[in-house]
């Protein structure tokens, strides 16, 4: 093992995902049944935001994102993607549209956009801003909305936003769904947040809003089929290409460049190349376009017209996870690593192998257990050839040195959940 992948593995110390809330509001079961039957509210603050104001600023994000920028409109919102010149993943978030010339990205893309700004010959200015970031999502959001607002806010289409007033204050109302419901990202400055959180949850008491504390959090991500960065691939800047904004991010925000870029599981290699992906890989074919040049594009291209990998959902085999907590009471031998319920709390890309009659055809992260479904599940990056749903394969369970269980599992489609996101809000 070189080095670089020695100093990314356990057990260095992993952070603990509570920035979200406490632990726990209710309880997990609880917190993660109320996207599907009610609604809940999430607290996605501590994302970065950033202005991006003057004549380059849209060419500026063009020239650094697979994203197109063509169709843009004022009040639009996009899936962000930043790759390095070999196709795979930097960074990714969402950019909004503010004005003609004013665009606002929030996630760690911020920081990257910047750098490319002051390293490159673009006539705009950049400046970083604090808001919160609140998440409104499930069946019941959009009366729990309403009642907040006092207003008709079905107008506002998917991936749209306007500004709406709740508890005295203008918020910014931003039609999304990461839990892959009906839901809105609700967003202003930071002082203004706690009065407003206060009416959403006072507007949601009668339709059964919950919190959403740590624990359940990235079960949305899961079922939904959001990759997310440093639980599903690891930051593709490892690189003497990226070796300067690497450094610079090292320094200028320490926890977040150790956060996302910690691994551990059963998968083994001496190439950090090996936990970076693509675009392609992660399942974001639809918002790759190669109507203009960006970083990346001739790799992103080449890939997109014959993909070698593709995302799944797998189904872990019950029995076999069962045997794995039956091990935590077998005095006579060493336990297999602990399962832990509903999704590994430590902040690292928890890659394992993914076998076919033995031999490695993919990786899988994200394994957590939705309690809607009553299944242990996971995200996959497989050769498409094996990603037909119901091929069986193998997990390999444990990191290396210690004991290892072969667990089965079952491909399935990603997402696993039903996607509603796009409901048409005036048959709600």
């Amino acid at each position: 093992m070189n080095k670089q992948i020695e100093s990314m593995r356990m057990p260095p110390e992993g952070f603990i995902i509570q920035f979200w809330g406490l632990p726990e509001f209710t309880d997990w079961v609880d917190e993660s049944m109320s996207w599907k039957t009610s609604t809940m509210i999430g607290d996605w603050s501590f994302l970065w935001e950033r202005h991006f104001r003057g004549p380059d600023a849209r060419k500026l994000l063009s020239d650094i994102s697979a994203t197109s920028f063509e169709q843009f409109d004022v009040g639009q919102a996009k899936h962000i993607i930043h790759c390095n010149s070999a196709g795979k993943v930097i960074n990714e978030g969402i950019v909004s549209r503010f004005g003609e010339d004013h665009f606002v990205t929030f996630g760690q893309g911020s920081y990257y956009a910047d750098y490319k700004l002051r390293k490159g010959h673009y006539n705009a200015t950049s400046q970083e801003d604090d808001w919160y970031n609140y998440q409104v999502q499930g069946p019941k959001a959009l009366s729990v909305m309403e009642k907040a607002c006092g207003e008709n806010i079905r107008a506002i289409a998917f991936m749209r936003f306007r500004t709406i007033r709740i508890a005295g204050h203008e918020v910014i109302a931003l039609r999304q769904g990461m839990t892959g419901e009906i839901g809105w990202e609700l967003q202003g400055p930071r002082a203004e947040g706690p009065e407003v959180y206060e009416a959403i949850l006072k507007a949601g008491q009668k339709f059964g809003i919950r919190r959403l504390g740590g624990r359940t959090v990235m079960i949305n991500h899961l079922e939904a089929c959001y990759p997310t960065v440093g639980k599903d691939y690891i930051c593709a800047y490892f690189d003497d290409e990226n070796a300067e904004f690497r450094e610079e991010l090292r320094g200028l925000v320490p926890p977040l460049f150790t956060w996302h870029n910690k691994i551990a599981g059963s998968y083994e290699s001496d190439d950090v190349r090996d936990w970076y992906r693509s675009p392609i890989e992660l399942g974001w074919s639809k918002v790759v376009k190669f109507d203009h040049e960006f970083i990346g594009r001739k790799a992103v291209e080449k890939e997109a017209a014959h993909p070698k990998r593709t995302i799944v959902t797998l189904v872990w085999n019950a029995k076999d996870i069962v045997e794995v907590y039956a091990s935590l009471f077998q005095k006579e031998k060493t336990p297999y690593d602990y399962i832990e319920f509903p999704i590994q709390a430590q902040w690292y890309m928890y890659a394992d192998k993914v076998l076919k009659d033995g031999k490695l055809v993919g990786v899988t992260t994200s394994r957590g257990y939705s309690y809607y479904f009553r299944q242990m599940i996971s995200l996959c990056t497989i050769g498409v050839e094996h990603s037909k749903p119901g091929t069986k394969v193998t997990v390999v369970w444990g990191n290396p040195g210690k004991p290892q269980k072969e667990i089965r599992a079952t491909v399935a489609p990603a997402p696993y959940k039903e996607d509603r996101r796009r409901t048409d809000l005036s048959k709600v």
